[in-house]
C-alpha cells in the first residue's frame, strides 16, 4: 500500500512539473470609460488589448491602448519582459506613446533625443497580504529635473488585496520620490490613491466577464476619477 501511495505521489509530482514546463498564453482586452494610469489622465473611453506568453516564470507581453471616442487621445504600445520567482518580480518595460519627441510618431525611432519610447526598470514583491513595486525610467523620453537634467523618474506603490461583499478588492497608494516633469511633481508627492472592486459576471457555465469599478485620486494634481471597465478573455 505504501509503495502504491509513493508511486502515486511521484506520478502527481511529475505531472505538476510537466504542467509547469508548458508555455502559457494570455489573450485579453479591456474596455474602460477613461484611461487613468498612476494617477494620470491619459485618455477617455479606450480599448486596451493584451497578448502575452509565459514560460517557467519568464513572461513577455504586449499591451496597447487606443481611444474610442476622442481621436486626439494618446495611442500607446508597451512591451514588457519580466521574471517571477516566488513573490519576487522584476523586469523592463518599453512604453511607446503617440506623443513625444518625434513629431512623426515613428515607432522604430530610438534616438535618445528624438524618441517617443520610455524605458523603465521595475522590481516588486508580493507578500500575499500586500505587494510593493518600485519603477524607474532609465532611458528614452523621460522627464527632467528643475535644472533640465534627466530625472530618472521613479514611482513607488503599495497595494493590498481583500474580499468584501462577493467582490475582489485592491487598495493602492503610489508616490513619486522627487521632482520630475514625467509625473508633474515638484518633489516627493503622492500621485495615486485608488480603490478597485472586481466581480465576474457569469454568462454561461464556461464563460464569464470580469467587470471592475475604481475610485482613483491624485492628491498632487488635485484630480479624482471614477473608472468603470470590463475584460474579455477566451
Amino acid at each position: 500500500m505504501k509503495k502504491i501511495l509513493v508511486f502515486g505521489l511521484m506520478l502527481l509530482g511529475a505531472t505538476a512539473i510537466k504542467a509547469q514546463e508548458k508555455v502559457e498564453a494570455t489573450i485579453s482586452a479591456d474596455f474602460v470609460n477613461q484611461y487613468i494610469w498612476r494617477g494620470q489622465d491619459l485618455g477617455n473611453t479606450s480599448f486596451q488589448p493584451t497578448l502575452g506568453i509565459d514560460y517557467k516564470g519568464l513572461s513577455l507581453s504586449a499591451w496597447g491602448s487606443v481611444g474610442l471616442t476622442e481621436p486626439a487621445d494618446t495611442k500607446e504600445f508597451d512591451l514588457t519582459l519580466s521574471y517571477t520567482i516566488g513573490g519576487l518580480n522584476f523586469g523592463v518595460c518599453d512604453y511607446w506613446f503617440s506623443g513625444g519627441l518625434d513629431p512623426e510618431n515613428r515607432y522604430f525611432k530610438y534616438d535618445a533625443h528624438g524618441t517617443n519610447h520610455v524605458f523603465e526598470g521595475f522590481i516588486g514583491y508580493d507578500f500575499g497580504v500586500a505587494s510593493v513595486l518600485w519603477c524607474t525610467n532609465f532611458a528614452g523620453n523621460d522627464g527632467v529635473k528643475k535644472n533640465g537634467d534627466r530625472a530618472y523618474s521613479s514611482y513607488f506603490e503599495v497595494s493590498a488585496p481583500f474580499k468584501l461583499a462577493t467582490c475582489d478588492w485592491s487598495a493602492t497608494a503610489g508616490a513619486v520620490p522627487h521632482r520630475t516633469t514625467y509625473y508633474g511633481t515638484n518633489g516627493f508627492a503622492v500621485v495615486n490613491l485608488s480603490l478597485r472592486a472586481t466581480k465576474d459576471i457569469k454568462v454561461t457555465d464556461s464563460f464569464s466577464i470580469p467587470v471592475f469599478g475604481e475610485i482613483a485620486a491624485n492628491p498632487c494634481s488635485q484630480k479624482a476619477y471614477l473608472v468603470f471597465g470590463l475584460t474579455l478573455r477566451p
